[in-house]
């Protein structure tokens, strides 16, 4: 029967290679736990959903340089014109686009009295009328959407009326329904509005920001001479609508510039290009990390073949079989992993808290390092296996002649 003493104090007999490979697996634990869960973390912001069609939804600029141009009414034939163009579902003008990186937002008060008013957190701000709701994609799951009546062209502060997202609703009223509540655009009774609608889910434009899934979008049409539209169209449709687009407003009016046709996946991948880059680079460096383990452990095998081959070869001959040679190389790889994984362990731990300290992530989760050791003992078992079998197709007089 392999008894565990023996073999620690074969190990100690030689203690740097043990030593070495034992730091190795200290730093290896250590830092591939911490890289794994930063992955896991990244993958999870980039999985996120915006609530929005972002395959279908697209947007663009449209700059107005004749300074004759009657814009309200300009605007309004240029969102009919688009909307009958074949494949167009719907169109609206917008005051900001879904992970664009750049948009509105602020806060808003709420309360029954000035006494009691509060500060809400701060949420994305659309602008928009009756079609965005559509143009976007999300799904309205309480109240109404706005009333064509209701929208209001010019200064944000006509606003009258308004439909959050869930999120925004759970963050500031909690479990009480929001349809009917009122909100204020500044100070208590400065500028009420009514929320008459809650989507499911629409996020912003800022994907490192905390109210990230707080929207707001309100019944103005604003209009200037800089405008963005968003087009909800048939999948596999933009490559001809624009063309079509900049062809029916340029024959309507001339003097504009129509450009940056982008959909709200294109936005996706630009804004979280970071991130991805990110979890590229750490899983590159986990693999690396676990490649550069393996092969120490398979190299300090090999080595211990070379060096205890009489010894192999005596326990053989004393009647060890094929499997108690392959066991006991097993049995070392196991303890230099277990108390490597354990001392690695407490250091991941210890990492990540200065992690979370330093650069406000999450905090780590036992599991990584658990999963961590669990995984670098399956792969160690496999790059062991292979030069143990060949100590174990040792004989006992191969041995004795190699003294």
């Amino acid at each position: 029967m392999l008894q565990i003493k023996p073999i620690i104090n074969t190990l100690m007999r030689s203690k740097s290679g043990p030593i070495l490979l034992l730091i190795q697996i200290i730093l290896s634990v250590a830092i591939v736990a911490n890289a794994s869960f930063i992955i896991s973390e990244r993958i999870a912001l980039m999985d996120r959903d915006s609530g929005t069609a972002e395959e279908e939804v697209f947007d663009f600029r449209l700059y107005a340089f004749d300074s004759d141009i009657d814009i309200e009414s300009q605007s309004q034939r240029d969102m009919r014109a688009i909307r009958d163009l074949p494949g167009v579902i719907d169109a609206t003008t917008t005051s900001m686009v879904p992970l664009s990186g750049g948009g509105w937002s602020s806060g808003y008060t709420i309360g029954n009295s000035e006494e009691t008013a509060k500060d809400t957190e701060s949420a994305a701000i659309y602008y928009g009328d009756d079609h965005m709701v559509n143009t976007l994609g999300v799904d309205l799951i309480e109240g109404r959407n706005f009333y064509e009546t209701e929208i209001v062209t010019g200064s944000p502060d006509l606003a009258t009326h308004a439909i959050v997202s869930k999120a925004f609703a759970k963050a500031t009223w909690g479990d009480e329904p929001a349809i009917g509540k009122i909100m204020y655009a500044g100070d208590f009774g400065s500028q009420p509005l009514q929320v008459i609608g809650v989507v499911d889910k629409l996020q912003g434009a800022w994907v490192n920001s905390s109210y990230l899934d707080n929207s707001v979008i309100l019944n103005v049409r604003l209009v200037n001479v800089f405008t963005k539209v968003l087009v909800r169209a048939e999948v596999g449709t933009l490559t001809q609508l624009k063309q079509a687009i900049p062809a029916v407003l340029h024959k309507d009016q001339p003097n504009r510039v129509i450009e940056g046709f982008t959909l709200i996946s294109e936005h996706r991948k630009r804004v979280y290009r970071n991130h991805e880059l990110m979890a590229t680079v750490l899983s590159m460096m986990v693999v690396l990390l676990l490649l550069i383990t393996s092969l120490g452990l398979a190299g300090m095998v090999m080595f211990n073949i070379e060096r205890r081959t009489k010894q192999i070869g005596t326990r053989r001959a004393l009647g060890a079989r094929r499997r108690d040679i392959l066991s006991l190389f097993l049995v070392e790889n196991y303890i230099i992993c277990i108390v490597g994984g354990i001392i690695g362990g407490l250091v991941a731990v210890q990492l990540g808290q200065q992690l979370m300290t330093f650069y406000s992530l999450p905090k780590l989760e036992l599991i990584y390092p658990i999963m961590t050791v669990v995984g670098l003992m399956v792969l160690t078992t496999v790059a062991v296996i292979l030069p143990a079998r060949k100590a174990a197709s040792i004989s006992p007089a191969t041995a004795t002649r190699s003294v």
